[in-house]
Protein backbone atom coordinates (compact mmCIF):
# COMPACT_ATOMS: atom_id res chain seq x y z
CA UNK A 1 0.00 0.00 0.00
CA UNK A 2 2.77 2.44 0.95
CA UNK A 3 4.52 1.50 -2.00
CA UNK A 4 2.52 4.40 -3.93
CA UNK A 5 3.98 7.04 -2.08
CA UNK A 6 7.27 7.05 -4.29
CA UNK A 7 5.07 8.08 -7.12
CA UNK A 8 3.90 11.02 -5.09
CA UNK A 9 7.78 11.54 -4.62
CA UNK A 10 8.59 10.93 -8.16
CA UNK A 11 6.25 13.85 -8.95
CA UNK A 12 7.61 16.60 -6.56
CA UNK A 13 11.06 15.87 -7.11
CA UNK A 14 10.56 16.05 -10.50
CA UNK A 15 8.74 19.54 -10.05
CA UNK A 16 11.03 21.21 -8.10
CA UNK A 17 13.91 20.08 -10.36
CA UNK A 18 12.30 21.65 -12.84
CA UNK A 19 10.94 24.40 -11.67
CA UNK A 20 14.64 25.21 -9.98
CA UNK A 21 16.11 24.69 -13.69
CA UNK A 22 13.93 27.62 -14.69
CA UNK A 23 14.38 30.11 -12.00
CA UNK A 24 18.30 29.47 -11.76
CA UNK A 25 18.69 29.44 -15.43
CA UNK A 26 16.31 31.79 -17.35
CA UNK A 27 15.00 35.11 -16.73
CA UNK A 28 11.45 35.54 -16.06
CA UNK A 29 9.43 35.84 -19.30
CA UNK A 30 12.58 34.59 -21.16
CA UNK A 31 11.35 31.66 -23.92
CA UNK A 32 13.25 29.14 -25.57
CA UNK A 33 11.27 27.37 -28.47
CA UNK A 34 11.35 23.81 -28.89
CA UNK A 35 9.28 23.49 -31.69
CA UNK A 36 8.36 26.49 -32.81
CA UNK A 37 5.48 27.83 -32.41
CA UNK A 38 3.55 25.48 -30.86
CA UNK A 39 5.59 24.22 -27.42
CA UNK A 40 8.29 26.28 -25.78
CA UNK A 41 9.45 26.76 -22.39
CA UNK A 42 8.67 29.77 -20.45
CA UNK A 43 9.69 31.51 -17.16
CA UNK A 44 6.17 32.73 -15.60
CA UNK A 45 5.22 33.32 -12.58
CA UNK A 46 1.59 32.07 -11.38
CA UNK A 47 0.16 33.92 -7.75
CA UNK A 48 -3.29 32.28 -8.56
CA UNK A 49 -4.72 29.26 -8.47
CA UNK A 50 -5.27 27.84 -12.57
CA UNK A 51 -5.26 29.99 -15.28
CA UNK A 52 -4.30 32.71 -12.51
CA UNK A 53 -7.29 32.56 -10.40
CA UNK A 54 -7.75 34.11 -7.15
CA UNK A 55 -4.55 35.72 -7.23
CA UNK A 56 -2.76 37.25 -3.93
CA UNK A 57 -5.12 34.72 -1.85
CA UNK A 58 -2.31 32.78 0.03
CA UNK A 59 -4.03 32.56 3.19
CA UNK A 60 -7.37 30.48 0.89
CA UNK A 61 -4.41 28.18 -1.20
CA UNK A 62 -2.85 27.19 1.76
CA UNK A 63 -6.34 26.35 4.44
CA UNK A 64 -7.47 24.69 0.99
CA UNK A 65 -4.27 22.51 0.32
CA UNK A 66 -3.58 21.51 3.56
CA UNK A 67 -7.22 20.35 3.37
CA UNK A 68 -7.13 18.82 0.31
CA UNK A 69 -3.20 16.88 1.42
CA UNK A 70 -5.15 15.52 4.46
CA UNK A 71 -8.45 14.52 2.24
CA UNK A 72 -6.05 12.78 -0.50
CA UNK A 73 -4.27 10.43 2.61
CA UNK A 74 -7.49 9.47 4.37
CA UNK A 75 -9.28 8.47 1.24
CA UNK A 76 -5.77 6.80 -0.05
CA UNK A 77 -6.07 4.56 3.61
CA UNK A 78 -9.81 3.97 3.34
CA UNK A 79 -11.38 3.49 0.38
CA UNK A 80 -8.39 2.89 -2.43
CA UNK A 81 -7.35 -0.30 -0.49
CA UNK A 82 -6.40 -3.00 -3.30
CA UNK A 83 -7.74 -0.54 -5.65
CA UNK A 84 -4.04 0.37 -8.17
CA UNK A 85 -5.77 2.64 -10.33
CA UNK A 86 -7.52 4.50 -7.62
CA UNK A 87 -3.98 4.53 -5.90
CA UNK A 88 -2.04 5.60 -8.78
CA UNK A 89 -4.36 8.48 -9.44
CA UNK A 90 -4.19 9.38 -5.79
CA UNK A 91 -0.68 9.50 -5.75
CA UNK A 92 -0.56 11.96 -8.72
CA UNK A 93 -2.94 14.02 -7.16
CA UNK A 94 -1.07 14.19 -4.18
CA UNK A 95 2.80 14.99 -5.73
CA UNK A 96 0.60 17.77 -7.66
CA UNK A 97 -0.60 19.10 -5.01
CA UNK A 98 2.72 19.12 -2.80
CA UNK A 99 4.51 20.54 -5.59
CA UNK A 100 2.70 23.58 -6.15
CA UNK A 101 2.27 23.98 -2.46
CA UNK A 102 5.98 23.93 -1.66
CA UNK A 103 6.69 26.95 -4.56
CA UNK A 104 3.51 28.91 -2.47
CA UNK A 105 5.07 28.32 0.85
CA UNK A 106 8.66 29.55 -0.15
CA UNK A 107 8.56 31.53 -3.47
CA UNK A 108 5.46 33.18 -2.55
CA UNK A 109 3.94 32.01 -6.57
CA UNK A 110 4.21 28.70 -8.55
CA UNK A 111 6.84 28.45 -11.52
CA UNK A 112 5.13 27.88 -14.65
CA UNK A 113 7.03 26.76 -17.95
CA UNK A 114 5.52 24.66 -20.65
CA UNK A 115 3.38 26.91 -23.11
CA UNK A 116 1.80 24.60 -25.17
CA UNK A 117 -0.49 26.80 -28.98
CA UNK A 118 -2.95 24.65 -29.99
CA UNK A 119 -2.43 25.16 -33.77
CA UNK A 120 -6.15 23.96 -34.72
CA UNK A 121 -7.82 25.96 -32.82
CA UNK A 122 -5.72 28.64 -32.27
CA UNK A 123 -5.46 28.84 -28.85
CA UNK A 124 -2.71 29.61 -26.73
CA UNK A 125 -2.94 27.16 -23.71
CA UNK A 126 -2.33 28.35 -20.34
CA UNK A 127 1.48 28.02 -19.33
CA UNK A 128 1.83 24.96 -16.89
CA UNK A 129 4.47 22.84 -14.57
CA UNK A 130 5.06 18.82 -13.96
CA UNK A 131 2.81 19.31 -11.11
CA UNK A 132 -0.11 20.92 -13.04
CA UNK A 133 0.61 17.93 -15.37
CA UNK A 134 0.10 15.60 -12.48
CA UNK A 135 -3.26 16.93 -10.93
CA UNK A 136 -4.61 16.80 -14.75
CA UNK A 137 -3.27 13.19 -15.32
CA UNK A 138 -4.48 12.24 -11.90
CA UNK A 139 -8.27 13.32 -12.51
CA UNK A 140 -8.14 11.29 -15.44
CA UNK A 141 -6.73 8.46 -13.88
CA UNK A 142 -9.29 8.43 -11.26
CA UNK A 143 -12.14 9.27 -13.83
CA UNK A 144 -11.39 5.97 -15.57
CA UNK A 145 -11.02 4.12 -11.79
CA UNK A 146 -14.43 5.32 -11.44
CA UNK A 147 -16.12 3.95 -14.86
CA UNK A 148 -14.24 0.57 -14.24
CA UNK A 149 -15.41 0.10 -10.63
CA UNK A 150 -18.81 1.43 -11.89
CA UNK A 151 -19.13 -1.16 -14.60
CA UNK A 152 -17.59 -3.91 -11.95
CA UNK A 153 -20.36 -2.76 -9.71
CA UNK A 154 -23.07 -3.18 -12.50
CA UNK A 155 -21.70 -6.93 -14.17
CA UNK A 156 -22.36 -8.34 -9.92
CA UNK A 157 -25.47 -6.79 -9.86
CA UNK A 158 -26.36 -8.38 -12.68
CA UNK A 159 -24.81 -12.24 -11.57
Amino acid sequence: MYKYYGLAAFVILLDQWTKWLIVKNMEYGERISVWDPWFGILSHRNRGAAWGMLEGQMWLFTIVTVGVIIAIIYFYHKEAKGKPIFQVGLMLLLGGAIGNFIDRLFRGEVVDFVDVLIPVMNYDFPIFNIADAALTVAVVVLMIGLIIEDKKEKKQVKQ
